[in-house]
């Protein structure tokens, strides 16, 4: 009875907000694009939609800090201590942690929540099975000390610094298990639940989430976090950049996110809007199926992409203030990340390339959202494309389409974005030069590239425990990706939203996770 008034409350609000000119003075009203978001389940959301929503109704152990995101500070445990032998963290949890529900904060919450992650095996589950836990094997891993401690252990060659990283990662979030196993159907482990649900510990908890319509969040005044200044945050779906602008200048949107260049250029200079541009580990890039024809598996169709990205052109003219140019996978920022940009846009290089190779008349089919600013993206690439002689045939849809396919290898190519998922290196190598053929979805999996030396180079660097020597590696596997991959890394993006000038407290940082609602006032 409770969940079914929930539910009509929700219903009503959401309704309330549609019908009025101004929004609620307890309530955050944001316009964006929510289509990409397929689940609200830690274990299984990974787009971005989703991640941005977790740390606001989730917390992990270790978090980073916004402003310093390679801190990693105590969150819902309040310490931790190495094993002896490098292969285990103990965590003392907060004795005073509670979910929304009211439960409190246990070592079976921890064990379940890691632990269900792998078992469900959906897409970010590489994160934590990079520590050599399958679901065969990861109870082993998973020990309650006592009621306050945890210890967690693994097999994998990596040191316990790399494992605080992984922790902190969004499918690392800690759930209520009493919560979740309640709601659990057919051994999903609440996966389907927790689609449009939550059981978390953050500031906010999910009261109404219907997918690609709204996210409806409600205060958790509980929160170990500590309650948040305001009693609701909606997110309204809104596909068109131009309308998110509107509802934002009329005052129907207090923020409005992913405008695109023109937007934000007549937003600047009005009394009642603020503009942001925040520094975003995303990158954009082309992807090739590698496995999809023979022309595609060609290093010299790679190579030629390369002179027929056209960087400058579409960071400071197309799209200006909203993208750097950038070539290799680690984003600016980043411990040792390369910013070298050898590429330039030269479409008869390219010509000269593809004519040595033997390829002709070359056409490929590139799968792309058909939001800002990847439309934009595509259609410029179209063109300067098509100077080199390179047909370029755009297919644009709906972002979990477009996702959905390439993770199923049914595309040809596809212009995409990848966002860190923590604060380290090997958040980004570990999906474009990693592919350790267990059926993990990382991009080069994604590309149907085999890559056995690459992806022992990755493994490597995890082991390493001086960080200087590190950075070497992973520099040198950043070269070897930006000289001879099927990828066309180009931009690394700024995010652009627009703001009603009366917002204060609103924070974000770096990784796509980093967005923070709990103490924006009104």
């Amino acid at each position: 009875m409770k969940k079914t008034t929930l539910s009509l409350l929700a219903l009503t609000l959401a309704a309330a907000f549609a019908a009025q000119a101004a929004t609620p003075k307890d309530t955050l009203v944001i316009a964006q694009s929510i289509d990409d978001a397929d689940s609200f389940d830690p274990a299984k959301g990974f787009e971005l939609t989703s991640v941005q929503a977790f740390t606001n109704i989730y917390q992990r152990l270790v978090q980073s800090n916004p402003k310093d995101p390679i801190k990693l500070e105590p969150t819902l445990a309040t310490s931790w201590q190495a094993g002896k032998d490098n292969r285990s963290l103990t965590f003392a949890l907060r004795k005073d942690a509670k979910f929304a529900s009211g439960n409190p904060l246990r070592p079976e919450d921890v064990i379940f929540s890691l632990g269900r992650v792998v078992k469900l095996n959906l897409d970010p589950s590489f994160i934590l099975t990079q520590l050599g836990w399958n679901k065969e094997n990861v109870d082993s891993y998973l020990k309650k000390v006592d009621d306050d401690h945890v210890e967690i252990s693994w097999s994998a060659n990596v040191s316990p610094a790399y494992v605080l990283s992984l922790l902190s990662a969004p499918v690392s979030s800690i759930v209520d298990e009493k919560t979740v196993s309640a709601n659990a159907k057919n051994g999903d482990f609440g996966n389907g639940w927790l689609a449009t649900h939550s059981a978390g510990s953050g500031p906010y908890q999910i009261r109404l989430a219907k997918l690609h319509e709204v996210l409806l969040l409600t205060a958790n005044p509980t929160s170990p976090a500590g309650a948040p200044q305001l009693k609701n945050v909606m997110i309204k779906n809104v596909p068109e950049p131009a309308t998110r602008r509107l509802l934002l200048e009329q005052g129907d949107a207090d923020i409005a996110r992913n405008l695109g260049a023109d937007q934000i250029a007549a937003l600047k200079g009005k009394n009642d809007v603020t503009t942001a541009a925040y520094p975003m580990a995303s990158l954009y890039y082309i992807q090739f199926n590698v496995g999809a024809n023979d022309v595609l598996k060609n290093p010299a169709l790679w190579e030629a992409s390369r002179y027929l990205f056209d960087y400058q052109g579409i960071a400071t003219q197309l799209l200006k203030g909203q993208f750097d140019v950038h070539q290799t996978f680690l984003p600016k920022g980043f411990p040792g990340a390369l910013n070298d940009t050898p590429y330039k846009y030269d479409p008869e290089k390219a010509k000269a390339i593809l004519q040595k190779a033997g390829l002709t008349n070359v056409t490929f089919t590139l799968s792309t959202s058909n939001q800002p600013p990847y439309l934009d993206i595509a259609q410029a690439l179209q063109g300067s494309f098509a100077k080199g002689g390179v047909k370029v045939v755009i297919e644009p849809g709906i972002s979990t389409e477009v996702s959905t396919n390439v993770k199923a290898h049914k595309y040809q190519a596809t212009l995409n974005a990848w966002g860190a998922d923590y604060f380290d290196p090997n958040t980004n190598a570990a999906s474009f030069a990693y592919n350790p053929e267990d059926g993990s979805k990382t991009i080069a999996y994604r590309s149907d590239w085999h890559i056995p030396q690459l992806s022992k180079q990755t493994l490597a660097a995890t082991a390493e425990s001086d960080p200087a020597k590190r950075v070497v590696l992973y520099q040198a596997m950043q070269r070897e990706v930006l000289k001879s991959s099927p990828y066309v890394i180009g931009l690394q993006a700024r995010n652009l939203i627009a703001l009603r000038s009366n917002l204060k407290g609103y924070e974000q940082g770096i990784n796509p996770d980093m967005v923070y609602y709990s103490q924006v006032t009104k």
